[in-house]
């Protein structure tokens, strides 16, 4: 063999080599027919024995290609008048017709055969000829193809070719094109053995796309990407589905179009009411709600891949309503987009894509089992948007169609992006809404006692319920403090909701628990905490603090109470029989007048006997008939006599969430306050929480 034939020839066997890799992988697609892939396998078979004839005929041998390639002799030039006619007679026959360069690479279609794959004849130019072959007989059409580019005899295959509205069952005959002074073309012919499926009807993405949808799809500043084919939107296909509705502007295009659009606008209108319910602000169950919608009315697969720590992650995948797909969607959900795959490039680049035939089954990736997604899939159409709400890129949603379902269009496009942007603009009202809602949990923490102290003699226990109504920083706030000579107590509401009402609230505690360490007065300490809240930096337009104060000091074997109130709901004392006893309350609430006065109360407490304070959520919890828990308070504290600290508490919080079925108006908080028994002599409480006297307190 020549120098020049040994390079044709290696380059003949490494194609050879790529075929039967794409027959063995057609062999293993459910799709596929057995009879074409042993077909093309056999006449692979020819090629591989032609050309080891003439590798073994020496230097003198043909190449195999030589007749192929060989000139033709003739005239110069044709008549005019003849080359129309002939492009005249192409253009109009009846027969859908391809002409492709050697390599399978279309040239020109004919307008039937335009017609045939849904788009205009241009669309196709350039394109391989397989790209609209289905994909199980994609690698036999090549094969078949090959055959007739080397030996210039006409074949014949059956396959299914891609449609506007899905899969038409085709014979091809192909054959070539002798064509003086130019290697000879090959020219498929296409006989459809059944009828095309119909377009218009159901689903948006089945509705034919005409003139009308075209002008209300594309956006005038939508994002290209002209970089590459597979990852473009190009005008040639713009123009080439422009016209899909077929035939001249009549009343039934013109209805198909209006169809078209309403159900476009009722599917947007749809994500648009169920992005508005997320009334638990659930980012996961409120795309994959949205992506159910979508899949169910576009009929399609559709992939929700969003960025987590700089990487795009797959977060679900929904198919059509097919139970025998579980399985499959569980294999896409399992792997991650790759580099180099669509939903990665899009997501980069934040332009959208469209490929409205797909050319590289390795488009979407391979799964853990290394075959292509999109072979898995038995798609060949796949659109891809950005998730983004204009300043930030959160992920990226792609669909993708199965053959038989037909492929997107430009108008798919338009509707695909615009549903993206409501998606990414829930994803940051989510988003902005869970910050938030962390920094209010975590500003409230702050304002509430890590634990409660060991204090000799008395159990104590809280709790804290937030509005259901009104998620914001609540202002209530509790605290048991050490003070010079026993042990103070707190609890208040401060009147509104947000980052103001918090950084009040926390001026309050803070300056009630300073000033209770140099003073053990309630009376006074309040009226401290008065001029601080009156504060300009602590102001609040209308705003006001209610707080009650006790001071905790053992005599004489009982617990001495000093109360101070201002404006906050009387606390309750709950004697060890079951007798329950209201404090008197009063005064004026913190943050009004700077000559506020509290008012005092002083009690004493024997062994049994609970202390209970309270906020005004748990007055104002309200039941059935407009009916308020503050109305049943002493009876339910009567019933809880007895219990200890941490039971009482939990009883009335249980008590109050069911009388109220849940649904509080107002923050709720509790303290109680359970005196022990103790040995008589013991004197005031340490600042350690132990008796200073022999005497050992019991709980």
């Amino acid at each position: 063999m020549d120098r020049t034939a040994r390079p044709r020839a290696n380059t003949q066997l490494t194609e050879l080599e790529a075929r039967y890799a794409a027959l063995r992988q057609a062999a293993r697609s459910p799709g596929a027919e057995p009879g074409d892939v042993l077909d093309a396998a056999f006449t692979e078979l020819e090629g591989a024995i032609d050309l080891l004839r003439a590798d073994g005929a020496g230097p003198g041998g043909p190449a195999p290609d030589a007749a192929a390639g060989e000139q033709r002799p003739g005239s110069g030039g044709g008549d005019s008048a003849e080359r129309s006619l002939l492009r005249a007679a192409f253009q109009d026959t009846p027969v859908p017709l391809f002409l492709l360069t050697r390599d399978g690479t279309v040239q020109r279609v004919n307008k039937a055969a335009g017609d045939l794959i849904g788009a205009k004849p241009g669309y196709a130019t350039g394109r391989p000829f397989t790209a609209f072959v289905n994909l199980p007989s994609r690698a036999a059409v090549n094969s078949q193809l090959t055959a007739v580019a080397r030996t210039g005899k006409q074949r014949g295959i059956r396959c299914s070719l891609l449609a506007a509205g899905g899969l038409v069952p085709s014979e091809l005959i192909i054959g070539t094109v002798a064509v003086r002074g130019e290697a000879d073309p090959l020219m498929v012919a296409v006989r459809a053995t059944a009828a095309p499926p119909s377009k218009p009807a159901a689903p948006p993405s089945q509705a034919p796309r005409d003139a009308a949808t075209g002008n209300n799809a594309p956006r005038d500043n939508a994002p290209r990407d002209n970089a590459t084919r597979d990852n473009a939107t190009h005008d040639d296909a713009a123009r080439g589905e422009a016209d899909d509705a077929g035939g001249p502007g009549g009343d039934g295009t013109r209805l198909g179009a209006v169809q078209a659009i309403t159900r476009r606008l009722d599917l947007v209108t749809a994500v648009a009411r169920l992005l508005l319910e997320n009334q638990g602000f659930s980012e996961s169950r409120t795309l994959q709600r949205c992506a159910r919608l979508i899949a169910a009315e576009l009929t399609t697969w559709v992939i929700v891949d969003l960025e987590r720590r700089h990487r795009l992650r797959r977060q679900f995948v929904l198919g059509p309503d097919d139970a025998g797909l579980a399985e499959l969607t569980s294999a896409i959900a399992a792997v991650d987009p790759l580099p180099g795959s669509v939903p990665c490039t899009v997501h980069e680049s934040g332009r959208p894509a469209l490929i409205a035939h797909a050319e590289d089954t390795g488009v979407l990736g391979d799964g853990l089992d290394g075959e292509p997604l999109l072979v898995k899939m038995d798609a060949t159409s796949v659109l891809s948007v950005p998730l983004a709400d204009g300043e930030n890129r959160y992920g990226v949603l792609t669909l993708v169609r199965r053959a038989a379902d037909g492929h997107f269009k430009v108008a798919d496009l338009a509707l695909v992006e615009e549903l993206g942007e409501q998606m990414a603009l829930a994803i940051r009202v989510d988003r902005t809404f869970r910050r938030r809602s962390d920094t209010a949990d975590a500003l409230h923490a702050s304002l509430l006692p890590r634990r409660m102290p060991e204090i000799g003699g008395l159990k104590i226990a809280a709790t804290y319920i937030a509005s259901a109504e009104d998620p914001e920083v609540g202002g209530d706030f509790y605290d048991v403090y050490q003070t010079p000579d026993g042990w103070g107590l707190a609890v208040g509401d401060v009147c509104g909701k947000g980052e103001e009402a918090a950084a009040v609230t926390a001026a309050a505690r803070h300056a009630i628990r300073v000033l209770a360490r140099r003073c053990a007065d309630p009376g006074e300490v309040l009226a401290g905490a008065n001029e601080i809240v009156l504060a300009e930096e602590f102001a609040l337009d209308g705003g006001f603090v209610t707080a009650n104060v006790a001071h905790l000091s053992w005599l004489d074997g009982k617990l001495r109470v000093v109360i101070g109130s201002s404006g906050h709901p009387a606390a309750i004392l709950l004697r060890a029989d079951g007798r329950v006893r209201a404090m008197n309350g009063g005064g004026l609430p913190l943050g009004l007048f700077p000559d506020a006065s509290p008012a005092t109360q002083e009690l004493t407490l024997d062994a049994g006997d609970v202390l209970f304070l309270y906020t005004d959520g748990v007055a104002q919890a309200r039941g059935p008939n407009n009916t308020y828990f503050g109305d049943r308070l002493a009876d339910e504290l009567a019933g809880l006599a007895g219990s200890t600290a941490a039971d009482l508490v939990a009883s009335m919080r249980q008590a109050m969430l069911a009388f109220s079925a849940g649904n509080l108006i107002d923050d709720v908080t509790m303290l109680a306050v359970r005196v022990g028994r103790v040995a008589k002599g013991s004197g005031s409480v340490s600042g350690t929480g132990t008796a200073r006297k022999t005497s050992t307190p019991l709980a």
